[in-house]
């Protein structure tokens, strides 16, 4: 009998697991790193600008922090440029750019009003983050890939930085009179949820299964255009308006599953490959 896990046989003879993760070259390569770093240094920056009280400046180093880190990835396998290196490097740069920084951020805008109670909930921030990216991690290969288990960290981050840029640019313009001060306990309710939900096992929405080989209608390409003419026409409101959006798409996904008695992701593929491997003689 074979392994309930399932195995195959590479070029060599030995024998591989189905379902693990590839194993990563140990080199070091230039180009996916340097955006690795990109991001590292934006995710600092945010931290060094909080600290001297330039609020906005620091949201906006998260948010293109974001972008690097998207990008980082996507070009590695492009350009077939993946390694283990790379793959640690880049939770490391998470770690701090939507871990650490969040964190400090909100508790320097906010937070520290509260005493105990404010550096405690950017504590459960932090350490959700490093939880969360930890179980990513140990779940590479074994998740379905159309989802996160859990909010992913830049996601919780654009709703840190996305409250603390809003009310700043809210305030500048003149919209509202409402002080840091006074957002004090709403803010510390958003980190929580932030910290809370990012070791979760909602089902977040991962946007892997988006081919972008394929073709689309010409509707698509509109949409993208208004999508990009609102970022642009108010890019605090629309961008942290997008990320609560999605902060909440996951247990409403959650919910659904469970009122039409679905399971989770993870858990189907989980059923579905333990049933192929008993079948295997």
């Amino acid at each position: 009998m074979s392994d309930d896990r399932g195995a195959d046989t590479e070029r060599g003879g030995k024998p591989v697991l189905q379902g693990l993760a590839p194993k990563r070259s140990r080199r070091i390569y230039l180009l996916p790193n340097a955006l690795t770093t990109a991001a590292l240094f934006c995710g600092f920056y945010a931290i060094v600008q909080a600290m001297n009280q330039h609020f906005e400046q620091s949201a906006i180093a998260v948010f293109i922090a974001m972008v690097l880190d998207s990008l980082d990835g996507r070009v590695a396998r492009l350009t077939n440029t993946e390694s283990a290196f790379g793959e640690m490097y880049d939770s490391l740069s998470d770690m701090v750019a939507f871990g650490v920084a969040p964190a400090l951020i909100v508790y320097e805008w906010s937070l520290r009003g509260l005493g105990k109670w404010g550096w405690l909930a950017a504590f459960v921030y932090v350490a959700g983050a490093a939880m969360r990216l930890a179980r990513f991690n140990a779940n590479i290969g074994v998740v379905d890939k159309r989802f996160f288990q859990g909010l992913p960290s830049p996601a919780a981050a654009a709703l840190i930085a996305g409250l603390v840029w809003v009310v700043t640019d809210l305030r500048d313009t003149h919209w509202i009179t409402i002080s840091r001060v006074d957002l004090a306990w709403p803010a510390w309710v958003l980190t929580g949820y932030a910290g809370l939900s990012m070791v979760s096992v909602a089902p977040f929405y991962s946007f892997k299964g988006i081919n972008l080989k394929k073709s689309v209608p010409f509707i698509f390409v509109i949409a993208l255009m208004l999508a990009l003419v609102l970022i642009s026409a108010d890019p605090p409101m629309v961008l942290f308006a997008l990320a609560l959006g999605y902060g909440l798409s996951g247990y409403l996904v959650w919910f659904w599953l469970w009122k039409t008695g679905r399971p989770l992701p993870w858990r189907a593929r989980t059923v579905r490959q333990a049933g192929k491997g008993g079948d295997q003689v």
